[in-house]
Formats: C-alpha cells, structure tokens, sequence
C-alpha cells in the first residue's frame, strides 16, 4: 500500500510538474522580416537575413523591441511566484555592504551601501575611529540610479580625486576632480575616455588617461573605435589643452595606457592589440621620444612598480603561469630578472605593494592563495586566509603598516579584514549581517575529465543533505575566455535558488585563466570547441553523478559565457532544459565591426582570415541554429546601451531561433532599458532581472516553488 501511495504520488507531482511548465498562453512572436542579405566568405555563402537589426536607432529595429519585450514580459508577468521570488530576492540583498578601505593621508576612503541603494556611496573618515560621511553619493547623479562611478584615483598629494562616471552602463566615461579637503568639485570634465580612468602624474598637478576622437557619425553605442590615445591634463586648464603623449596612426586598432614611474623619471606605454598580448614603452623624463622596452605581441608585461632606475614587471615571459620579474631600465639589455619567480603548481593572479612588500595573489585550483615580500622577492610569510575563497585589496602607500583586503566565498558575503603587515595578523574590519543561515550551505570541489581527457575542476553549491537522485534543479555557469578566472564569489540571487533546492555549479573551463597561460591559450582560437566540450562534459558529469537531469538543468554565462552557452545549445540541445545567454557575443563572422569588438580578434580569429572564418562558422551560435530541432526554452538578456557586445548579437540571434524553433519551449528575449553591459547596473535593475530569470528557470524546470 506505501509503494502504491509512493507511486501515486509521484504520478500526481508530474502532472503537476506539466501544468507548471504549461500554464501560460504564449503571445506569437513578432512577424520578423527576413532579407535576402547574403555575404561571401572566401566562397562560402552565408545569409544573414537579419542584418537590418545591427541598426540600433532605426524605426523598424525599436519596434521590433518594443514588441519583443511585450512578448517577453506578458510570459514573465503569468509566472504566479513571481513577485514572491522577486520578493525574497529583495531580502536576501537588503544587507549592509562595505568595500575595502583606502588610506589617503589622514583619510580612509570606503564605499558602503545600506542595501538596497542603487548605487554605493563612497565615504571618508579621519583614521579608523573617525565619524564616517558621505564624501560622493553616485545616487544624486540620475533619479533612477543608472549613473555609476566606473573608477576613483587620488593624486600622490592626497589632495585631489579623479572619478569617472559612466551613465546606462556604457563604456564612455567622463572624469571629474574633486578637492579632497573640501569635498567640491573643480568643474573639469574630460569626455570621450574608455577602458581608462585617471592615472596620476608623480608631482600630482595632473594625470593621464586613454581616449578617442568624438565619434563623427554620432554613432556612439555600435561605431567601431579607432586610434585611442594617451593624453595628458594638467589639473584647472579645459581638456581643449591637454597634451597628446601617444598616438599610432600605423595602428589604429591598438589600446594604450600610460603611467609615471613613483617618483616620475620615467614614463611608460603600455599598448596592445587586443585582450592578451602587450607591448611596453618607456622613455626618461626630459625625453621626448619612447623606446621599446619589450616588444610585442607574444607575452604580457605590466608595470607593477617603478622607482629610481628599477621597474617590476608582472609578465609571462617565459613563464605561463607569470612571474614577478625586475629590470633596470638604465641597462635594459641586461633583462628581466626573477623577484618572484613562476610557481609551476599555481598562478600568480597579480601583485601588488603596500608598506614597503609585494603582496602576491596566487591560484591554486581557482581560489586564492596570498603572499607577502620583501622587495628582493624574499618571502616574508603566507597570509592564513582561513577558507577556500577570493581574496582581493592589499593596496597601499610606502610608509603604511597595515592593508585591508577582502575575502568572499560561494556562501557568504565578502568579509574585510584588516593586515598587520609587521606580524602577519588579520583582524575582522566588516562583516555583514545577512538574511540567511550560511551554515545551511556547502560547497564542494569536483573534477571530472572532458572530452579529450583533459581534467576539468568545478565548485558545486548546495544546501547540505541533498539527495543525489537526479531531480535537483541545477544552474551551470561558464565563461572560459580571456585569461578570466572564475572564482568564489557571493550572490544573493544564487542563495534565493539553493533555497528552493537548487544547486549551482560553476566550472573552470579552458580559456580562462585558473591555470595560467596554457590553459588560456588551450581554449582560444582555433582551440575554442575545447571550451564548449568542457562545458558539455560538466553537465554530462552532474548528470551521470545524479546532482540533476537534462530535464532539470539550466545553463548560463554572460558576454563570452553567452557566446559559451549559444554554442553549447546549439551543439547539445536535448541536454539541457534552459539556456540562459546574457549579452553574449553570438554573430563570430561580424562581431569585430562593432565598437571594440576587433580587440577579441586575438582571442576568437576573424573572419576575414580564411582559416579563421572555417572554425569561426562551424561554432558560431546564430550560423548554428537548425531547423527541426528542439532547442531548451531560452530567456537572452541584453541592453540597449550595451557598447561593448553590440545588443545586435543577441536581436540576430533570438530573430532566428525564434524561426526555427521546432516545439513549444520558448524563446525570448529581456532587453533592459538604459543599461550596458552589466558595470554600474544599479540594485533595483539588477533584483528585476534576477527575479525574472530565476522565474523563468522555475517555470521550465517543473520546479515546485516553496515560499
């Protein structure tokens, strides 16, 4: 009788589990029209009949998303729990947050947000025990919360501060200076910056930045940027005088960054060609013309720290897993010398210097380990972190003796401490109270072997106790690309899923950059299908290990995650339940037209190379999708401001799934409203786009919600 009651049961939670995956009436889709736009590729045709959508401020392209969104929106509004979720999500991120102090002479520098702000305001307080106030309040800068502080730098006098703001979430960004004793601003604006903010000069009468030419066709969110230069503003004169410091006319599709050593002998360039890859230039103050310090475009070189004839390079010249390396720039031919020498079991992230030490960020199996140095590369000691997690700050002056750093992992909010860089001690500076029990949680470390054997690691994310029997709703998460390395980190969203019994998973796929630059460069270029292959493999993986089932599992990933997940969708669609690509970059044969999109090129290859283009079009997601299959329901997210991965990717590619798609899971897509790429997001958008998400997973999942 129990068996039979058991299986009754069962029976009745499946029908109920049906009616919850098809209780909404799905308004059509838009009619799309479809051209006759074909273009050759070295003698292979390739239609591209939405074409017309790349046009972001015509008529037809703003109806089509009008009516879209319409779509998208009465399905999101007919989810019954979805104001419960978007309810609960609201608690989970209503907490106290506060970012790692920043010592500016007698000042300390922090942001805090009391939760649900938009944006978080930077404070200041006089030493440790001082009365924090509110020094820049981003909130004041819009009504709506979407004008955000993209950087903060202060001059070496501590007395002026550099801020840029980037409104909608574009890369634009204009700085400002404000006095630092005062707390008022000087009315400078320096326009036309990107992937810049102010770098300070040695003397600090002014600072450095990065920019283009005002963009002639006033195409500012799509036009593609050429010849960014470094120029030079002297504090109190308008940006009409400031001084160019670099510019190649030969190279018109390079990026340059420019910065003073500390004591301001010597001037650097740094350029590059794309995301990996760097060259560095440097000349004397009093000289007029830069010499080639390192050359070009094999290895990556960053300046660390320059003082007196020395610079500290951080590179991976001959060292794929990067090294500290010192030179002398008065005897360049001599070379690099090792401070901190490559490790062969860990990655150096990235180096910093604070009281007179290098403190060194390693990854070991994707979390971080920390070092800290004497200035010869001697080491003083390891900080005990206590935990598997992401550790980042370490910052500082010369003459300072303690730092601050954070430290977050998969099930808690990031806590800061401060460091007793004399005895290597750590003390609690913050820790936020949260609207969760994290003990509740576990997070585990599980390798698995991918397609051509290669042992791929992943962290899985649940609440204890669960039942391996194939029936949890799971959340895969990738990115591979980039030299990018995914590592712990807190979301409240996560939490509100592991609450309802999900679990979350997140891999270090090839691409990125958990082991160095092997492992980056095994999943770039005509290497890329290895990235996808891992991504396949962990989920064949939870699968066959009983954590979820194809009916049951949602993937995600966002910009190159959103490329990963288009393409493993379109490559394995019966294996996955939901697809969730976010800004993602799904048009591989055009992707380079737009704004900075040519700078990928050393990272994908470009179509206009023939043999690029081959394995550029068998992986491309929107040159992918087919007729007569079944794809997982998909919810693609965008935005209209979106200048870094051009929304166009996404419009394309949902036009033609929508086309082809050869049963009733849906396709939609979410396009925000003067937002980008996902910086500066403020909290309301970011708690609406999570709620509708983790709605739509629910929906197609068969989820039961529990509220």
């Amino acid at each position: 009788m129990k068996k039979l009651l058991t299986v009754a049961l069962a029976a009745a939670l499946a029908v109920g589990c049906a009616n919850n995956k098809n209780r909404i009436t799905m308004m059509p889709y838009p009619d799309t029209h479809r051209s006759e736009v074909v273009e050759d590729y070295h003698g292979t045709p390739v239609a591209d009949p939405y074409r017309w959508l790349e046009e972001p401020d015509s008529a037809e392209t703003a109806a089509w998303v009008a009516a879209e969104n319409e779509v998208t929106f009465d399905y999101l509004g007919q989810i019954p729990y979805r104001d419960k979720v978007r309810a609960r999500l609201t608690q989970l991120w209503d907490y106290p947050k506060t970012g790692v102090p920043m010592k500016v002479g007698d000042w300390y520098f922090v942001f805090k947000n009391d939760g649900l702000q938009n944006q978080s305001v930077l404070y200041r307080q006089r030493g440790l025990a001082g009365t924090p106030e509110v020094f820049l309040d981003p909130n004041t800068l819009s009504d709506d919360g979407t004008v955000a502080l993209a950087d903060v730098s202060f001059s070496r006098d501590h007395r002026w501060m550099a801020y840029a703001v980037a409104a909608a979430g574009s890369d634009w960004v204009k700085i400002h200076v404000r006095d630092v004793e005062t707390g008022t601003d000087t009315g400078e604006v320096i326009e036309w910056v990107k992937f810049s903010g102010a770098v300070w000069a040695a003397d600090s009468k002014g600072f450095y930045y990065s920019c283009y030419e005002a963009p002639s066709d006033g195409n500012i969110y799509s036009a593609q940027n050429q010849y960014q230069m470094v120029c030079y503003h002297a504090l109190g004169t308008p940006q009409s005088a400031d001084r160019r410091i670099w510019r190649d006319p030969s190279h018109p599709l390079r990026y340059f960054h420019g910065e003073e050593s500390h004591d301001g002998r010597w001037m650097f360039i740094n350029g590059s060609e794309g995301t990996s890859g760097s060259e560095l230039l440097y000349r004397a103050a009093g000289e007029s013309r830069f010499r080639v310090l390192f050359s070009g475009f094999k290895y990556d070189y960053a300046v660390v720290h320059a003082e007196g004839n020395t610079a500290w390079i951080y590179t991976n010249d001959n060292a794929p897993n990067f090294r500290l390396a010192s030179i002398d720039l008065a005897k360049p031919s001599e070379g690099l010398r090792d401070v901190i020498a490559e490790n062969p079991e860990s990655k150096l992230e990235g180096v910093t210097t604070v009281g007179g030490y290098f403190v060194a960020s390693w990854l070991a199996d994707a979390s971080s380990r920390v070092s800290q140095h004497k200035m010869d590369g001697t080491l003083v000691r390891e900080i005990d972190l206590g935990t598997l997690g992401t550790a980042a700050g370490f910052d500082g002056e010369k003459e300072d003796t303690t730092t601050f750093y954070s430290l977050s992992t998969y099930t808690a909010p990031p806590t800061i401490y401060s460091l007793d860089l004399e005895t290597g001690a750590s003390t609690v500076f913050d820790r936020p109270e949260v609207a969760f029990d994290p003990d509740q949680y576990t997070t585990e470390q599980i390798f698995f072997d991918s397609k051509d054997g290669t042992r791929v690691p992943m962290f899985v994310i649940h609440k204890k106790g669960l039942r391996l029997d194939g029936s949890n709703p799971t959340y895969l998460y990738g990115y591979g690309g980039f030299n990018v390395s995914l590592t712990p980190g807190f979301s409240p969203a996560r939490i509100m899923f592991m609450e309802q019994g999900g679990v979350c998973v997140e891999v270090s796929l090839r691409g990125g950059g958990e082991y160095g630059e092997r492992w980056h460069e095994a999943g770039m270029l005509e290497r890329k299908q290895n990235v996808f292959d891992d991504f396949i493999a962990a989920a064949e993986h939870l699968i066959a290990t009983g954590y979820t089932s194809p009916s049951k599992l949602a993937i995600a990933g966002g910009s190159n995650g959103g490329l990963l997940v288009g393409a493993a969708m379109t490559q394995r669609p019966e294996l996955f339940a939901v697809a969730l690509p976010a800004v993602g970059v799904m048009d591989m044969l055009r992707y380079h037209k737009f704004t900075v999109g040519w700078g990928w090129s050393v990272e994908y290859g470009n179509s206009d190379n023939a043999a690029q283009f081959a394995y550029l079009h068998r992986y491309s997601p929107l040159h992918n999708l087919r007729e007569d299959v079944c794809y997982p329901a998909t919810l693609v997210t965008t935005a209209d401001h979106d200048d870094r991965v051009v929304p166009a990717h996404s419009f394309k590619f949902v036009a033609q799934l929508q086309h082809v798609q050869s049963c009733e899971a849906p396709v939609l897509i979410r396009i925000e409203t003067n937002a980008g790429h996902g910086a500066g997001k403020p909290t309301s958008k970011r708690i609406d786009e999570a709620a509708d998400i983790w709605s739509f997973v629910f929906e197609n999942t068969g989820t039961k919600v529990k509220f």
